[in-house]
């Protein structure tokens, strides 16, 4: 089982990256500005399930590789790292158009379209992707044995804290409409600081991490 040290520093960088507005994000609150609080809330349980078929993915993919070679886990660590910090720059020099994004709402549909558009962008997340396939593996502890197992546990807290603050997201927004539709510049401040703090993330998986 994951130490209880190695679960909370893992919430805590899952909580940064998290809270940094990206694909998953941007849609639910698309979500609440155009068809309410339902309809983000929807997305967002969506969006949960997707990312956790990430985490299987991985540590059934993954865990095994990384268990036993080095080089392996190394290198997807630095592509990640530098993935994360492409990710980072990318927002900062789009920061401007997060408004367009905010208000483009798309039609209306069911509950099931809705569960099923917000699962079918969580499992495409490019950030999160990455973040599973670089960053996870480095909160595992192969001594312990079990290491995909303790990649599915370190998934859940992932899962929770991201189910959390996307549902916060959603219900800030969909109360909130004004602020967000008619306020483009603080928008793009909100923007340029997630890209920021996404490249700040992505150095920091670049010179941290299991050491064996």
């Amino acid at each position: 089982m994951v130490s209880v040290d190695r679960l909370l520093a893992f919430a805590a960088v899952s909580l940064l990256l998290i809270v940094v507005p990206g694909p998953s994000v941007l849609f639910v609150i698309g979500r609440a500005l155009s068809q309410g609080r339902r309809a983000a809330l929807t997305t967002v349980v969506g969006n949960t399930l997707g990312s956790y078929v990430l985490v299987v993915a991985v540590a059934l993919g993954v865990g095994a590789v990384v268990e036993r070679s080095v080089v392996v886990f190394i290198s997807l660590k630095l592509c990640g790292a530098a993935y994360l910090v492409y990710l980072g720059v990318k927002a900062v020099r789009e920061r401007g158009s997060l408004h367009a994004s905010f208000t483009g709402g798309g039609p209306v549909g069911g509950s099931l379209r809705t569960l099923l558009e917000g699962f079918a962008v969580g499992v495409a997340n490019p950030k999160t992707i990455v973040f599973f396939a670089a960053v996870l593996p480095q909160f595992v502890e192969p001594r312990l044995g079990h290491v995909a197992v303790q990649m599915l546990v370190l998934g859940l807290v992932f899962n929770a804290l991201a189910l959390t603050c996307d549902s916060a997201w959603g219900l800030i927004a969909s109360t909130t409409r004004d602020w967000f539709t008619h306020s483009p510049e603080r928008l793009a401040r909100v923007g340029g600081v997630g890209g920021l703090t996404m490249i700040g993330l992505g150095v920091t998986v670049a010179v941290t991490g299991r050491k064996d």
